[in-house]
């Protein structure tokens, strides 16, 4: 059983489908929630497509085939909120989970820093559609699910706390609270130059703050109140200040807003271009670069989508309350299936693998506990298809005290590891801290396999451990090599 409390299922056909009232829930809630998580999701609209559209092909072409980034920038813009409103909305439907998906980030950089410059953007594409259909094959014959309960129940907490610690950091980075120095030998700092310098930051320590008041002082809708209210100070500070963005064209403000500029739009509906799906070339990749590298770079996104996705929603159902006892939500199949789907059909989109997002977190912290909060922020996400200028009036540092309360949340499950268990403990404290340390959730997962495993052998436990967990920290071991094993074998 869950450790969720249930009660009576109410009389409407949507809390019987949702389980809303089951799950101690209420259709309001859920509805915050799902609000709150478009909120926090939201940037993505804006971020893969400045990702995507900064690298170019072989043919020195960006995505889309042509030579004006501009006009890329809104047809991924369009495609992305696109794609993450179907998939999250089937994630509702179909696995009734609070997990929202969007294009997923690293996995989106690699494909257009990596992989793309090796061959088309339609060959890359076709990449991540091959790989979404052999999650798929590994969902259906229940060889994902498998490895996840394969998986020790502390080391499953470890990954929850390390990803709470993560997206705090990601809070934190993208806020610009913290920074990477200009010189010096410290790889982080506070601020810029060891201190809180511009406007922004401040809208974002006054955002962190209020959600912190309110959170404490049990308000409904803290991180959802926060959100709106900061930026609205962040549009009237824009308005009065004239801020401006950290990089225009070739200027750089360092004291500008990180991503979206708070200042109210020229319209607040745009037509959206959808010209980018279909764009992919499945096997196409082959004849570029062949066999050898294919598989390589194929092998390199499988192994981080498939881990990323089992760390989200371990998390998101600890966080939730719907675990079961063995740290599994519930109706796992569905959530892996949806996702692997989703790695496809980012793929086929022309916006890279898809994936679970663990700011839904956010959306939990304010009661979501069904696929109903799922299903808003899809919606939500649709809506932006045609709304995107207004969703561009929500700054970074409006919305990311949100992941740092939540980070908060998270870190509280730390207390459920026996520290004193040295052949736990250690592979739990290395999964924690790799993860913000490398900025990477399948870094920390892989860490935390290969450690666990190698120590289950030292202290004589390796009958312990189960054969699929041997299988994966080899996978790894293989995962973190990747370079030298590209460079022998091609």
């Amino acid at each position: 059983m869950s450790t969720a409390t249930r009660t009576r299922p109410g009389g409407s056909g949507l809390d019987r489908y949702f389980a809303i009232t089951e799950r101690g829930s209420t259709l309001a809630r859920e509805v915050r929630g799902g609000v709150v998580t478009f909120f926090t999701m939201a940037y993505i609209i804006v971020l893969n497509p400045i990702i995507l559209t900064g690298a170019a092909d072989v043919d020195g072409a960006v995505i889309g085939g042509g030579s004006d980034p501009g006009v890329a920038f809104v047809m991924v813009a369009a495609a992305t909120a696109l794609v993450a409103g179907l998939l999250s909305i089937a994630m509702g439907l179909v696995a009734n989970f609070p997990l929202a998906l969007a294009a997923g980030l690293g996995l989106n950089a690699f494909v257009a820093y990596t992989i793309a410059p090796q061959m088309t953007w339609a060959d890359a594409m076709g990449l991540v559609v091959l790989e979404g259909l052999i999650i798929l094959v590994l969902v259906l014959t229940g060889l994902r699910k498998a490895v996840f309960h394969a998986v020790p129940t502390q080391l499953k907490t470890a990954i929850s706390v390390g990803i709470g610690l993560f997206i705090a950091l990601i809070g934190l980075v993208d806020a610009g609270f913290v920074r990477r120095p200009a010189a010096g030998v410290v790889p982080v700092e506070l601020g810029l130059g060891g201190s809180l310098q511009g406007w922004p930051v401040l809208v974002f320590c006054f955002g962190l703050l209020l959600t912190l008041v309110l959170f404490v002082r049990h308000v409904r809708g803290a991180i959802l109140i926060g959100i709106v209210l900061t930026t609205l100070l962040a549009v009237a500070v824009e308005s009065l200040a004239d801020v401006g963005p950290t990089v225009d064209g070739k200027d750089v403000n360092p004291l500008g807003w990180n991503l979206n500029v708070p200042s109210w739009p020229d319209s607040v509906f745009d037509t959206p271009d959808f010209g980018l799906l279909g764009e992919f070339s499945l096997l196409g990749s082959v004849d570029q670069v062949g066999v050898v590298t294919v598989v390589l770079l194929v092998f390199t996104l499988l192994l981080a989508d498939f881990f990323d996705t089992m760390g989200t929603m371990t998390a998101i159902g600890a966080e939730a309350g719907l675990n079961d006892t063995e740290g599994v939500p519930p109706r796992s199949q569905r959530i892996l299936l949806v996702d692997s789907v989703a790695a496809a059909a980012g793929g086929a989109a022309s916006v890279s693998s898809n994936t679970s997002y663990i700011e839904s977190a956010s959306g939990v912290a304010e009661g979501a506990r069904t696929g109903l909060a799922s299903v808003v922020t899809g919606l939500l996400f649709l809506l932006a298809t045609v709304f995107t200028p207004l969703v561009s009036v929500i700054p970074n540092e409006a919305a990311t005290p949100a992941l740092v309360v939540v980070g908060f949340l998270m870190m509280s499950q730390v207390r459920s590891i026996d520290w004193d268990d040295l052949g736990i403990a250690v592979p739990a404290f290395l999964t924690i801290v790799l993860m913000p340390f490398t900025y990477s959730i399948s870094a920390g997962i892989g860490a935390g396999f290969v450690s666990y495993a190698l120590l289950a052998m030292v202290l004589g436990r390796a009958r312990g451990v189960h054969p699929l967990l041997w299988v994966v920290a080899l996978l790894f071991v293989a995962y973190f090599a990747i370079d030298p094993l590209r460079d022998l074998l091609t």
